[in-house]
């Protein structure tokens, strides 16, 4: 079977870089197509500058990076610094990039990539506020039929993680957010009930340093810096290694599980802005319009996760 096309749209992040990677390790389960960015976890040039940190700390000069939205449609730009660290790489020290960006805006490559291959062959993987996705929709609405599908970090279905409703990705951009749901293309949603069973405990933290390898020893030194904020806040053995999760449900399926259901998004709630609304139980009788994936076997995740990041 020839590789699935990809695009990762993303905010670099400590996160975001090892979905980057898992990617960039799978050659024989995905094609990426290219790298967007986004304003999200650290403003847009820095998660500019560190899409293509990881890209040369990969060995990958040959995917182009373009620079997208660097701030939400509607509401002012909130970052997490908190989490990540003034970089956004916080734990190690990369070299400044010498791979240049791309001159194309994000909007206008997710638009031109996805119109020049044969439907239904591109998928769009989100793993930061979905800006730049949701203008693409709005800039050519005819990229929606020739999708394959939109596989998405962001959302929950029962807490939130930025306020007590909200995930961070979609009270970033929550009008984004309602505009991909309401789109029409095949949604998959990984959210936060999900993410949060996959930890970077310690031994795992181990496993992936034990790998030897000056990229290996990057990668724990960012998980490690990354690990300490939601350890101490939720009082867990680790961090959620949340947007990975995109990549790996796309390489390894089987380690996932949820259903299709009615996800909605609440754009102007004075407490829950950027909720999702998930009708877990199907009480509005309206049609599903995403897969959303609440079950993840982590042994499996972080068996694959190692296994893929000691090829690079």
């Amino acid at each position: 079977m020839a590789p699935r096309a990809l695009i990762l749209d993303c905010d670099p992040g400590q996160d975001d870089a090892v979905a980057l990677l898992l990617a960039l390790a799978s050659p024989a389960e995905v094609e990426l197509l290219a790298v967007t960015t986004v304003a999200g976890n650290v403003p847009l040039a820095r998660t500019s500058e560190n899409a293509r940190k990881v890209l040369e700390l990969a060995g990958r000069r040959d995917v182009p990076v373009h620079a997208g939205c660097p701030r939400p449609i509607l509401v002012p730009l909130e970052t997490a610094e908190y989490v990540h660290g003034e970089t956004g790489l916080n734990g190690v020290e990369l070299p400044p990039p010498s791979l240049p960006l791309a001159a194309e805006h994000a909007v206008d490559a997710i638009v031109r990539l996805v119109m020049e291959r044969p439907p239904g062959t591109v998928t769009l993987c989100p793993t930061g506020p979905l800006t730049n996705v949701a203008l693409a929709i709005v800039k050519e609405p005819a990229i929606v039929p020739r999708l394959a599908e939109i596989v998405l970090m962001g959302g929950a279905k029962e807490l939130g993680n930025v306020t007590a409703a909200a995930e961070f990705n979609f009270f970033v951009d929550p009008h984004a957010a309602a505009i991909v749901f309401e789109c029409g293309a095949p949604v998959t949603m990984i959210g936060l009930d999900l993410t949060h069973q996959v930890l970077i405990t310690e031994e795992r933290l181990a496993r992936i340093r034990a790998i030897g390898t000056p990229l290996a020893e990057a990668v724990a030194g960012f998980l490690a810096f990354y690990n300490r904020y939601d350890r101490e806040r939720y009082g867990i053995p680790g961090a959620p290694l949340h947007d990975p999760c995109v990549i790996a449900h796309l390489i390894r399926p089987e380690l996932f599980r949820g259903k299709r259901c009615r996800v909605d998004i609440e754009t102007e709630g004075r407490f829950c802005r950027g909720r999702s609304v998930v009708d877990w139980w199907n009480r509005s009788g309206r049609p599903a319009n995403a897969l959303v994936l609440t079950e993840a076997d982590a042994l499996g995740f972080f068996d694959l996760l190692v296994e893929r990041l000691a090829r690079l």
